[in-house]
């Protein structure tokens, strides 16, 4: 069986921690270990994860958090000098994971070649607070540099990456972008590697108000991703991710690194500007709508 390195990022998650460590002992792929990175909890988050073993008897490796945030405290994981590349899977401290969640990602891993990075990911089942179901999350169908330039559609939660998608990462180094996911999306598709989807929930995705993400359905959350997609706010993020790619230019494949180059070389301070330059970088969103929304805002002058 092969090893594997379970990265738990805590912040304040004593409530709902214990059962996210319990699901971690009911897995089918029984060899791995954790990390565990806490960013300052003030709680009884340290005591509960001290106190945990996995079925060797083996305590987890606590680190502490950077204290700047969820993507930082992962990144920082990703990126630690002490952790050797690997198999990893990234896990938030409020889910709980379907014995065969590590399975199956696994198999799906196993179908891609080693030396290219490959990150699998998929679907949940959102949950309130008390883990009654309230339906799976979205299911996304097609995966790409062009898409991730534009739109988040990898749960963090979620991900299982092979160890050439972890030296990729470590290469370049703990980013200061928004979402840790996000960035993991991104750079492994500029990079040319593989998103490997599976559309059968893995886990269960609890919903409350102490997530630091979330993924609501209701018509309110809808309407507050409409308002920030194309707002100040969606613009910071996709500027910090470029950002990153800038640093990183040369570990993206030479076609997305010419997309790249093509977009920076025009003037993003005003709507023409930022319009000729998205038309270089010739990103799209899941749906059609979306898509038409961000070119129309841009052009615009509204993103």
């Amino acid at each position: 069986m092969t090893p594997l390195t379970i990265l738990l990022g805590t912040y304040q998650g004593a409530a709902h921690l214990q059962a996210q460590l319990d699901s971690f002992t009911a897995q089918t792929h029984r060899d791995w270990r954790l990390v565990i990175g806490d960013d300052g909890s003030r709680d009884a988050t340290r005591d509960i994860a001290a106190a945990f073993r996995d079925r060797e008897g083996r305590p987890p490796r606590i680190v502490p958090g950077p204290g700047r945030g969820f993507a930082a405290n992962f990144l920082g994981l990703l990126c630690d000098p002490a952790e050797a590349p690997g198999h990893v899977a990234l896990s938030d401290q409020d889910d709980v994971w379907f014995p065969d969640k590590l399975e199956r990602a696994m198999a799906l891993l196993a179908q891609a070649d080693p030396a290219i990075p490959a990150l699998a990911c998929g679907r949940t089942l959102l949950t309130d607070a008390a883990l009654r179901p309230l339906g799976p999350s979205r299911r996304h169908r097609h995966f790409a540099f062009g898409n991730a330039l534009v739109q988040n559609v990898v749960a963090g939660n979620t991900i299982v990456m092979n160890p050439a998608a972890h030296r990729l990462l470590r290469a370049a180094g703990p980013q200061a972008v928004p979402y840790h996911d996000w960035w993991c999306y991104l750079l492994v598709t500029g990079a040319g590697g593989r998103i490997l989807y599976d559309p059968v929930p893995c886990m269960q995705y609890r919903q409350h108000g102490g997530n630091v993400q979330g993924e609501n359905l209701s018509a309110g959350a809808v309407m507050r991703r409409a308002r920030d997609f194309g707002g100040r706010k969606w613009r910071g993020w996709f500027e910090a991710n470029i950002a990153a790619l800038e640093a990183n230019r040369h570990l993206l494949t030479g076609q997305n690194r010419a997309r790249l180059d093509a977009f920076l070389r025009h003037d993003r301070r005003n709507a023409a500007g930022r319009a000729r330059a998205l038309l270089a970088l010739a990103p799209w969103r899941q749906r059609p709508a979306e898509t038409a929304a961000l070119y129309g805002g841009t052009l615009l002058g509204l993103s």
